[in-house]
């Protein structure tokens, strides 16, 4: 067995960091079994003289230069604001019980007319379309492709509605959460009538879509055909994910899936048709945005990594860390650790190559959007990650070649003008955040998280590079975190112990006494019956104060989250749940159509024009 010097300096050549924080924030060993299993997941051999292969650090030049990301011109000079949201949570009378483009065009309108400069989405990509409810947009197949449960089938050319289909969409309409099982069934019968009508007749848009099937090449045309084959195991009983299927099937490249190919081929044009539904009809939505007058237009989130077992990691496996997964080590919010189960590029390819796979992941989401959200942005130093089997408390952080993929950022975001917002909560490493700043990367400032031992920082602390909002999908709204929901659902769902619970909410209780201190003295009113269990009335009388508060920040962009404007008493997730919640499922209480008059909107959106006036 190899020498624990000679394990240290193998592990230290390939980024492997020697330590681990925790709750009680002092650093924690890396042990040598941790180290072998890291190691052997970035397919490094236990050799003594092993040399090659690792993303090696040089040493930071004073004064070098960082590759800068687009900024538009126009922000030079004015700050905007936009609203965010999950496109899936969209309700409309129009829709087939799930958000879709035609929705997301119809809100560009809307925000349009309301003054956003942007609309902020969960990830689009690619989910399991043969095992529906497996729908977390930050767990998906391919970030390479596109989701087609949001396409709006009623717009595709040549479709035809009928009593009985009427019938089914208004049930999938109705209901409170997403029926995504409901939602595949329906939308995807619809789409294979359609596909089937098409190949009938001589349609004008074929050359278009040659040409799209073309420019995909293998990426799309094996993302098609892994659709179909997780189709095909799922009616084996096989399951939907590769890591279950036959062990002829585990390779995209086996002589039994070339079989398959051949006798599937029309299902797997067919699964490319739908790929160039949803990006015609997502392109249709950014042009929508533009012609409304949103001058960022739609910002796109791109997940951190992948489903381990989806199409991405089986039609290119060597470019993927395939024995851990990446997580997060343990904190106070949770004290055992993360594991996302997610899969991560290997730090010795995610950079190389003139088509990286990092570069085409980017561009993939760039070419539709304005701006974009790297979640997790610290994956651009380094990640945690849990070798597979162990508890996240037994993995490490392993470093990746951030100026390589800062380049990339600085490149492709000047191709296709779109700025890049880094999103770094949590545990950030020393000095990231002053190179994502030197980058032209916003950072990401959510107004809970905005504090210091005195309390919450006033507004003018906030930086200008930056995004300011007050909640994202893994937080409640405003109401309800003035209320302690966050706090009770991580108890309730046994994320946190219930002694650390009660500190949190005392903790709670200075916290609503420290935001209506800096209200106060940022001559923002509040109301005056502002008890911790408040009305409804007061709490919507808060909620215009926050974002009246965090639209005077210095901060070039400022994020409305709609479901802060239609009071939703249901969280859209609760990070470390998993069968206990209904993660990613439930909708808006209001319809599209009827936003325009939900008075808490136009109270807020009024006051972000006030304190935000287009110039």
């Amino acid at each position: 067995m190899m020498k624990s010097a000679e394990l240290d300096k193998l592990a230290r050549r390939h980024g492997i960091s020697p330590t681990r924080p925790s709750p009680e924030n002092r650093e924690v060993v890396i042990s040598a079994a941790t180290k072998r299993k890291i190691l052997s997941a970035l397919n490094i051999e236990l050799t003594v003289d092993q040399e090659t292969g690792a993303p090696q650090r040089k040493a930071k030049p004073d004064g070098r230069k960082i590759p800068v990301s687009f900024l538009p011109d126009f922000l030079s000079a004015t700050r905007v604001w936009g609203v965010s949201l999950q496109l899936y949570e969209l309700r409309s009378a129009r829709n087939w019980g799930i958000g879709d483009f035609q929705d997301l065009a119809d809100m560009a309108d809307l925000a349009g007319s309301l003054g956003a400069d942007f609309i902020g989405l969960n990830p689009l990509h690619a989910p399991f379309l043969a095992d529906p409810d497996r729908c977390s947009p930050y767990e998906p197949s391919s970030r390479q492709h596109l989701n087609p449960l949001y396409i709006a089938v009623d717009q595709v050319p040549g479709f035809a509605g009928s009593p009985e289909l009427e019938r089914q969409l208004e049930g999938l309409r109705q209901s409170d959460l997403i029926d995504y099982v409901g939602v595949a069934r329906t939308k995807l019968g619809a789409l294979h009538d359609l596909w089937s009508a098409r190949r009938q007749r001589r349609v004008d848009d074929e050359a278009d879509f040659d040409a799209f099937v073309a420019q995909g090449d293998d990426s799309l045309r094996l993302h098609a055909l892994f659709e179909c084959l997780s189709s095909s195991m799922v009616e084996r009983g096989a399951g939907a994910g590769w890591r279950r299927w036959p062990t002829e099937f585990q390779r995209f490249d086996g002589a039994a899936v070339g079989d398959f190919e051949r006798e599937h081929a029309d299902d797997v044009r067919f699964h490319m048709w739908l790929q160039w539904l949803a990006h015609r009809q997502l392109m249709q939505a950014a042009e929508r945005a533009r012609k409304a007058g949103l001058r960022i237009g739609l910002y796109l989130d791109l997940a951190v990594g992948e489903a381990v077992d989806g199409s991405a990691t089986w039609s290119e496996p060597d470019i993927y860390v395939s024995k851990a997964t990446i997580g997060s080590p343990p904190d106070p919010f949770a004290v055992d650790g993360q594991d996302w189960h997610l899969a991560g590029y290997l730090p010795s390819e995610i950079a190389g190559g003139e088509m990286s796979p990092y570069r085409r992941m980017v561009s993939t989401a760039m070419r539709y959007a304005g701006a974009i959200r790297i979640d997790h942005a610290p994956a651009i130093r380094r990640l945690f990650l849990v070798p597979l089997g162990a508890r996240p408390d037994s993995g490490a952080y392993v470093r990746y070649p951030e100026d390589r993929l800062l380049q990339i950022l600085a490149e492709v975001s000047a191709e296709h003008r779109c700025l890049v917002i880094g999103e770094s909560l949590g545990m950030i490493p020393e000095g990231l955040q002053e190179d994502l700043e030197a980058a032209g990367i916003l950072s990401y400032r959510i107004l809970s998280y905005e504090q210091d031992k005195q309390g919450f920082k006033p507004a003018e602390a906030y930086p200008a590079l930056a995004l300011a909002c007050i909640s994202t999908h893994d937080h409640q709204t405003l109401a309800d975190w003035w209320r302690g929901g966050d706090i009770r659902d991580r108890c309730e769902h046994g994320i946190v112990p219930p002694d650390l619970t009660e500190e949190h909410l005392k903790h709670r209780r200075h916290e609503r006494r420290f935001l209506k201190t800096v209200f106060n003295a940022a001559g923002i009113d509040v109301p005056a019956r502002l008890a911790p269990r408040a009305g409804q009335e007061a709490l919507k009388d808060l909620t215009v104060s926050a974002y009246r508060f965090i639209a005077r920040t210095p901060s070039l962009l400022t994020s409305v989250r709609l479901a802060d404007l239609t009071d939703e008493k249901r969280p859209t997730n609760i990070p470390g749940t998993s069968d206990s919640y209904p993660n990613w499922k439930p909708k808006l209480s209001v319809l599209l159509e009827d936003l325009p008059s939900v008075s808490l909107l136009k109270r807020v959106t009024a006051a972000m024009r006030e304190e935000r006036p287009r110039e």
